[in-house]
């Protein structure tokens, strides 16, 4: 038996390292697209202006000893070692380590938050016993409110960094590409040939967006792996035959060398240098499609060798051909022999680096939408078996022009490599700053280790930072522009609609009034199912009570609906559904809370309306079964029978009524021990709004009447069967979805900030942006719209 285990686990010990080689492979079309292709440029954007290249061959040994410590210490110790583990629930990106940082410190500005949440099962929290100095931090951040906004900007602007990098990337990695061309043609024809070609490779990349990447994603890892092959061949061969004793640049020595000959134009020159680590970010992102094995094993065995080979192989063609500075290129140290084959090659592979980067933005700004931080767009996914393959329209033609102006506009590597390398830097320095806040507040581990990171990795990153900012005239002015363009949109959005939902809170109705409608005040009851959808996880909307007192009528069936993000990637479907009942049974009341993750997709109309109703019934079903035998527990049998208070929502899963379930009554059990097939049932005592509470787990015994059992439980089944058919004929009947058209306002006296901000800001993106109808999928016939005044 132990030989059968010991070859039962070595087979599944290769089965993990073929899938780990298998992601792996995967991973270099997705990941390392951006960052294999950034030899076209680096040493060319380096030799732009600022260091002239000597005979002394100091500058270019101090540019090679720089490039290799920069992708050591950055891509390799930064991320591959440190930032790729605090990934959440598998996922990486600034929203991961936002949501994780939110999770383990109360800072999260978004609203309706519920002490449900924290029972799903991806809400991962370490449980460890703190210690002061780490509780102390995380006092500090939850007392001071200013900190909460401050730290959502901060990943806002790490967000429109990314986006930023989104219309840079494409630009230079294409451009770089094709002016390979200029060694095979006059000047003259060059300088006519190269813009068109470029902006037509991405005219054509961005218009293939919404057939989606699965199409052509087989081609994306050989084209990558062939690329990467191509460069450290060139890199051997050119060691080998120019400068075989090249590696000694290697040494820190020739760093300090370097500033010391060039001082001020060596410091600006880091400028070019970093785009070395361009697409290091990636590697963070992408990990959610991934795994941390493959990743790591990708860039440790074969993308970092090969780069250093690639970057050590043309600093040894320099350093024995002293040209000017403007022909220090990455096509010069190609042999003419293969200079077509390579050109084909890097072009392939730059449209390969640019997709990774539309595609994560495109991800990004669909995780920014669910967070309620980008006004509503349409979300088309591309793929039905790959999770996450996402299109949007109108954020792509925006890019594709971007790219095309960028590409128009700057003509040159120089201005389009200091641009990119701000947007870059910005990105890595916001990474290192959340990632320092979560060694101290998820992995316990003192601040002075969290201080030591940031300081160790932000210096690095800020001396890069600070010499892409002294190029703001040569083109890094565009991604600042860009990020507080985007900001002002995001802040302004996300503002807004925390005021909206404060209003929401501030004037929701009782429950007492819901019920108190009835044929005595002239209000009807007609056939059918309303969605009457709102943020609120409580109460009676605003929103519902001017519906009814400008139309006295309402559905039969009235279930207030309210689909809300929760701060983790992906909500289990088993657990996605918190449903309850408004008033008593009776009044064919309901309240269901549909919660997403980040990353989730969201369900269109007709799935979602059927999913709806069938987790209605499997509520009704269990409702009733748990009334049925819990008839001595007092408040269970005024369950069923409750006006005053809105009753306990339990999550429904995935698992429906087949005939009559079975149940196992126990003398003493918890809430959840009765859950009839579901996941998790009752997993929260109250719904609360904003400020949460600590749930209180109850112990009931059960004790059952044999005499009155009968009885109770054939009138049971009757009050059941008839619930059960009212939802089945409402159904039929037809669904109306009833969602607010509201108009936003400042009130009297408001700063000019705040009013322009409102009043001019907010209400001009909603009426220029997809409305809560076309997000939602609502089918016009079905719609309600009920026009609502905010004055926030």
């Amino acid at each position: 038996m132990d030989l059968e285990f010991g070859k039962s686990l070595d087979t599944s010990k290769k089965n993990s390292w073929r899938t780990s080689l298998l992601l792996a492979y995967q991973s270099l079309g997705v990941v390392y697209g951006d960052l294999s292709t950034s030899p076209l440029y680096v040493y060319k954007s380096t030799f732009a202006e600022d260091i002239q290249h000597s005979e002394t061959n100091e500058e270019i040994f101090g540019v090679l000893s720089f490039v290799f410590w920069t992708l050591t210490l950055v891509p390799l110790f930064k991320y591959v070692f440190v930032v790729l583990r605090a990934d959440d629930n598998g996922e990486g990106g600034t929203f991961a380590l936002y949501s994780l940082i939110c999770r383990h410190a109360r800072v999260s500005l978004l609203p309706n938050r519920q002490v449900a949440d924290e029972a799903l099962s991806t809400y991962k929290l370490e449980h460890h016993p703190e210690k002061k100095s780490s509780s102390g931090v995380k006092l500090y951040l939850e007392k001071h409110k200013v900190l909460h906004t401050a730290l959502l900007i901060l990943v806002l602007l790490g967000t429109c960094m990314v986006i930023g990098d989104g219309v840079l990337t494409p630009a230079i990695s294409v451009f770089s590409a094709v002016s390979g061309l200029e060694l095979s043609m006059s000047k003259e024809h060059h300088q006519y040939a190269v813009i068109p070609i470029t902006c037509f490779i991405l005219v054509c990349l961005f218009a293939l967006q919404h057939y989606g990447t699965h199409r052509v994603g087989f081609f994306f890892a050989p084209i990558v792996l062939t690329w990467l092959l191509c460069i450290s061949s060139l890199g051997i061969y050119n060691i080998i035959y120019w400068n075989p004793h090249v590696y000694q640049a290697l040494s820190p020595y020739y760093m300090f060398k370097f500033l010391k000959k060039t001082r001020k134009g060596g410091w600006m020159s880091l400028g070019g240098i970093l785009l070395c680590i361009t697409g290091s970010e990636a590697m963070f992102a992408d990990l959610g499609h991934f795994s941390y094995s493959a990743i790591q094993t990708a860039f440790t065995f074969l993308v970092y060798p090969a780069l250093i080979l690639a970057y050590m192989g043309q600093a040894a063609y320099l350093s024995q051909h002293h040209h000017t500075s403007y022909q220090i290129s990455f096509y010069v140290s190609v042999p003419e022999s293969v200079r077509w084959p390579v050109l084909i090659i890097a072009i392939l592979a730059s449209v390969v680096g640019s997709q990774a980067i539309i595609s994560g933005t495109f991800s990004i700004i669909n995780q920014s939408q669910s967070l309620s931080c980008f006004p509503r767009v349409k979300v088309i996914h591309t793929s039905d078996k790959i999770h996450g393959q996402i299109y949007i329209p109108e954020i792509n033609w925006v890019l594709m022009i971007l790219c095309i102006a960028v590409t128009i506009g700057f003509r040159d590597t120089k201005h389009m490599g200091n641009a990119s390398g701000l947007a870059v830097m910005t990105v890595m320095l916001v990474t290192t700053c959340l990632t320092s806040l979560v060694i101290i507040l998820c992995w316990h581990k003192p601040p002075i280790v969290a201080l030591f990171f940031l300081l160790f990795f932000g210096s690095i990153e800020l001396l890069y930072f600070s010499a892409s900012l002294t190029k703001f005239t040569e083109g890094a002015w565009l991604p600042i522009l860009l990020a507080l363009f985007l900001m002002t949109i995001m802040f302004v959005w996300h503002y807004a609609t925390i005021k909206k939902y404060e209003f929401d809170l501030h004037n929701k109705v009782s429950l007492e009034w819901l019920l108190a409608l009835g044929p005595s005040l002239g209000i009807a009851r007609v056939p059918g199912i309303g969605l009457v959808f709102t943020d609120l996880t409580s109460g009676i909307p605003a929103n519902f009570s001017r519906f009814v007192t400008n139309l006295p009528a309402f559905h039969r069936v009235l279930v207030f609906v309210c689909v809300k993000s929760v701060p983790v990637p992906f909500v289990p479907p088993a657990e996605r559904y918190l449903v309850g009942r408004v008033g008593p049974a009776a009044h064919r009341s309901y309240r269901c809370i549909v919660r997403y993750g980040y990353r989730d997709v969201h369900q269109d109309v007709d799935s979602f309306e059927s999913e709806l109703v069938s987790k209605l019934a499997d509520f009704i079903h269990y409702d009733w079964h748990r009334s049925q035998h819990s008839p001595h527990s007092e408040e269970d049998v005024s369950h069923s029978n409750e006006s005053t208070s809105e009753c306990r929502l339990a999550v429904i899963g995935t698992v429906a009524f087949s005939g009559t379930p079975a149940y196992e009554i126990e003398e003493s059990v918890q809430p959840a021990s009765v859950s009839i097939g579901f996941s998790t049932v009752e997993s929260v005592t109250d719904v609360i709004e904003m400020e949460p509470v600590h749930a209180v787990e109850r112990r009931v015994r059960f004790a059952i009447d044999d005499d009155s059992e009968s009885d109770m439980r054939t009138n049971m089944e009757l009050q059941l069967r008839e619930e059960l058919q009212d939802l089945l004929a409402a159904q039929e009947a037809g669904t109306a979805f009833i969602l607010g058209h509201s108009h936003v306002r400042a009130k009297q006296g408001s700063s000019v900030f705040k009013r322009l901000a409102i009043n001019f800001g907010y209400n001009f993106l909603r009426r220029n942006c997809r409305g809560p109808d076309v997000a939602l999928k609502v089918p016009p016939v079905s719609l309600l719209e009920v026009g609502m005044v905010y004055v926030v």
